[in-house]
């Protein structure tokens, strides 16, 4: 999907899911079993769309959308928030706000080191996964952690029975919350003019 054609609907609180790439990406989605290695949420500031996330790099950050897709053309998956509009209580501004919290913060490498003790072989018979939404990761987040605590903030548990600070990126994408609408892609005012869902 054109980017020109998806931003008039992306709306704030939609989450944004990339696909694997480099080795550290593709590490993180075998371990999570699907394509994806980390996501980010999306917010409107002044006319434009941002996607804010927890990177490993530099921890949290806000960065135009437009600039995201230019650079990873195909590798961003678009998922709406309240797919359905089956959750009236969910209120986007609030889930945002607690996402901008974020902004700034370190990157929680600790809790990539749980939750890879958490998969490993022999050791995840020992750990168990929490379902305790109210546990409080001793650490900084990475990114599904932080965006699964500010879609709570919002009003709505994307995946219940798993405490935010076990959260994946996978566990997003099979989110009932959040549903698929298309891969991001740049685009010229042309392709825009062109383009049939």
């Amino acid at each position: 999907m054109p980017l020109g054609v998806a931003s008039p609907r992306i709306r704030n609180g939609d989450l944004f899911l990339f696909r694997r790439h480099g080795p550290i990406g593709w590490m993180i989605s075998a371990a999570g079993r699907s394509d994806y290695c980390h996501c980010e949420l999306a917010g409107w500031w002044n006319c434009r769309i941002f996607s804010l996330g927890m990177t490993s790099r530099g921890g949290g950050r806000a960065v135009c959308l437009e600039q995201l897709v230019a650079a990873n053309p195909g590798r961003i998956d678009w998922y709406k928030a309240n797919s359905g509009g089956r959750w009236p209580e969910y209120q986007p501004q609030r889930a945002l706000y607690q996402m901008q919290g974020f902004l700034g913060r370190r990157y929680g490498w600790r809790s990539i080191f749980a939750a890879a003790v958490r998969r490993a072989p022999l050791l995840r018979l020992l750990v168990r996964t929490s379902a305790d939404d109210l546990l409080e990761s001793r650490w900084p987040p990475v990114c599904s952690e932080a965006i699964a605590n500010a879609t709570r903030a919002g009003g709505v548990d994307p995946v219940p029975w798993l405490a935010d600070c076990c959260t994946e990126p996978a566990d997003l994408a099979r989110s009932s919350f959040f549903g698929y609408v298309g891969t991001l892609y740049p685009s010229d005012h042309a392709e825009v003019a062109a383009w049939k869902p």
